[in-house]
């Protein structure tokens, strides 16, 4: 049951006016769809820069690391706001290699909309369905480009039915390609039934002009297509399409709204963004479409003294302060802690409230932020987005809010690392640097870990794939000037129990001459994949105080991320405190904790621990003569194939296999195709490991 709502906004309030014009949005896309390229184009044409950056000759704007540069890819997540058409538009540019997933999901948890640009020669691809899944998994509605139109093999209709095919979208094209790869040369606005060219300086003369007579036919019959399919899902355009007559243009923009507002309605434009062709009439959807923070609405919130208490936080500048921490940057002169405001007003040089820690943290600096470069502010209000220097142990995902209202917002969940290697630095003197500056990227980077292994003493890294952990060592070497040795990759093995299991365990030592006593009974069973491992407290506070309670979860936590002396962590695993004994004057929080750790490790081994190794979703798009030789050669290596499927004069081979096959497979799948075929892949979750594999990790490693 929801509490009062907090800050309810008035239709009067100034602040209702300037939200209505704000749009957070994010630009999404599988890798080389032209993601950045289509981003390069909206930041020139709304004024935002005076020149296009290319990403082919590193010089897009938002790809500003030297990184990004020299690989012509989009490793962070990038901001900037931008003005069109009197809206103030905040965009975040999100990396499209499934490495660099944690980019977006972050990204995609505190935007109200999304622009997922597709290759309109390949369709919906691997990185495609991630995107559009992390989308609506936030509930964000989705407007879509279909890009390459220039290019050999485009098929906007081909494209638009694998969005419907792959990602079960309903969708309604609202411009349709003229002409397609050479003899591209504008698009229809169906809506307004009118042909647009992209002219001038660079294509920033949108000229409409009537619909050439040989497409006319054909383009009637398209807008009542688009007139129909969104009568489906609204109401009152379906009385006026009942009614007959034509629809006009402002009821048509305005049922689409409701639709799209509605997540039930993805509306398509087509383009060619290197071409400079169809990106303006992309601003204009977003404008017209895609939420602003009074339409998304109230967000809800829960109590951090009783997480059962929900309240309903409404976008109201005026209201206490609520806002969320979505991602932390290095940076020379300190951290950059980037904030979504959802409601109140932060201001600079003020103290917020973060209930994780129990303190406050002082706001510094307030910045707004284009890419690399920053503009200094004086406070951000409700729907916002900014960076914050001065936060010193706010962490990704934590909560900032005023201290007389305190509140905690969902978090963010992250996937975990499949992949792990060891470092060293390559002088002694460094040892303590390299700790350091791995601490620093592993409170930036969510799904980067550092650890130790238990038996060799080795500093291990774990990323999301090869090219991060490269990148992240470039960074070491680059940014904080560290020489290191790193070993070759290997997989991230995990831990989970089969059952349910429970255990009680007495923790009573003599430490430093003082008594420390603590009785804990855990219960533990097989928990939902993907969730960690969560802990619940049910044991009656006269037996174990709340406080000790929570000593036994982070001793629980610790051993789990600790591995249980195996070192591989523990997941998915929902434990639960049902009882325990506290001693009148002997039990202390360290031995609460020191007794939820072997609590927690008796009770996995009663409920059977089993070993699990990362599995990842792959597609292989290849020519179709290397169609045999390559799914041969996927089947040796334990994958199992779920189905092709044909791309203009290609083949998409889809399907799922251990990741622990898949090293060197970029220079065997090059070997097979003559260099001509490509893959990607993207983590599927995890699953038990084989009985050979199973005793070479227990007795031989």
């Amino acid at each position: 049951m929801l509490a009062p709502r907090i800050g309810a906004v008035m239709p009067e309030k100034r602040s209702s006016a300037r939200l209505q014009k704000v749009r957070n949005f994010g630009v999404c896309a599988h890798i080389d769809a032209g993601k950045t390229t289509t981003t390069e184009r909206i930041l020139f044409y709304s004024g935002k820069e005076h020149a296009m950056g290319e990403v082919h000759e590193g010089a897009a704007t938002m790809d500003y690391l030297v990184e990004e540069q020299e690989r012509g890819i989009t490793i962070t997540a990038a901001a900037t706001t931008i003005a069109w058409d009197g809206h103030t538009l905040n965009l975040i540019d999100t990396p499209g290699h499934v490495d660099f997933t944690a980019e977006v999901e972050r990204s995609l948890r505190v935007l109200d909309g999304a622009v997922v640009v597709f290759d309109g020669v390949h369709g919906v691809e691997a990185q495609s369905e991630t995107v559009w899944r992390q989308a609506a998994r936030y509930e964000v509605p989705r407007i879509c480009f279909v890009n390459k139109m220039d290019r050999g093999g485009a098929d906007y209709d081909a494209a638009i039915q694998s969005i419907r095919d792959r990602l079960g979208a309903v969708t309604v094209p609202l411009t349709v390609p003229v002409g397609a790869a050479d003899t591209f040369r504008g698009v229809v606005d169906l809506v307004a039934m009118e042909m647009l060219t992209f002219e001038g300086d660079q294509g920033a003369d949108v000229v409409r002009q009537a619909i050439p007579a040989d497409l006319l036919d054909e383009m009637e019959i398209r807008r009542f297509e688009l007139v129909e399919g969104v009568a489906d899902h609204d109401d009152e355009l379906a009385e006026l399409f009942l009614e007959g007559g034509s629809i006009p243009a402002d009821a048509l923009h305005a049922a689409l709204r409701r639709a799209v507002l509605a997540r039930s309605l993805h509306p398509v434009l087509a383009g060619a963004a290197l071409r400079n062709a169809g990106v303006q009439p992309v601003l204009d959807a977003i404008v017209r479409y895609l939420p602003s923070p009074l339409d998304r609405g109230a967000i809800v919130a829960k109590r951090p003294e009783d997480p059962d208490q929900r309240v309903a936080v409404e976008p109201d500048d005026d209201a206490p302060l609520c806002a969320l921490a979505f991602k932390i940057l290095s940076d020379t002169h300190g951290d950059l802690t980037f904030v979504r405001v959802y409601a109140g007003t932060l201001r600079q040089g003020k103290g917020v409230y973060n209930p994780r820690l129990g303190r406050h943290e002082r706001a510094m600096r307030l910045l707004r932020m284009h890419a690399g470069d920053r503009e200094q502010l004086d406070s951000a209000g409700t729907g916002d987005i900014v960076a914050v220097t001065g936060f010193k142990e706010t962490a990704t995902g934590d909560t900032l809010c005023d201290k007389e209202h305190p509140l905690v917002l969902e978090s963010i969940r992250f996937p975990e690392p499949v992949i792990s290697m060891a470092i060293e630095p390559r002088s002694t003197a460094d040892k303590d640097r390299l700790e350091e500056c791995l601490g620093r990227l592993a409170r930036e980077d969510p799904t980067f870990r550092v650890s130790t292994d238990p038996e060799t003493g080795q500093l291990l890294i774990a990323g999301m794939g090869e090219l991060h952990l490269e990148v992240l060592k470039n960074r070491l070497l680059r940014d904080f000037r560290i020489e290191a040795n790193v070993g070759k990759p290997r997989v991230s093995h995990r831990q989970t129990v089969r059952g349910p299991g429970r255990a009680t365990y007495t923790f009573q030592r003599l430490i430093a001459g003082i008594e420390q006593v603590a009785t804990v009974e855990i219960e533990v069973r097989p928990g939902e994949p993907g969730s960690g491992v969560t802990f619940e407290n049910r044991c009656p506070p006269e037996l174990v105080s709340r406080a000790f309670a929570l000593s036994t979860e982070e001793g629980a936590r610790f051993s789990a991320d600790g591995g249980l002396g195996m070192g591989f962590p523990v997941i998915d695993v929902q434990a639960t405190l049902v009882g325990g004994r506290m001693h009148e004057t002997d039990s202390t929080p360290t031995a609460f904790q020191a007794a939820g750790g072997e609590g927690f490790g008796a009770a996995c081994e009663a409920g059977g621990l089993v070993i699990l190794e990362p599995v990842m979703r792959f597609e292989v798009t290849t020519p179709v003569d290397f169609v045999g030789p390559i799914s041969s050669d996927l089947v040796r290596r334990g994958a199992l194939l779920e189905g092709d499927e044909v791309r203009g004069d290609l083949r998409a081979i889809r399907g799922t296999v251990a990741l622990n096959q898949m090293f060197g497979y970029s220079t065997a799948v090059r070997s097979l195709s003559q260099g001509r075929a490509s893959y990607s892949m993207e983590p599927a979750g995890f699953r038990e490991v084989p009985p050979d594999e199973r005793r070479r990790l227990t007795f031989e490693d």
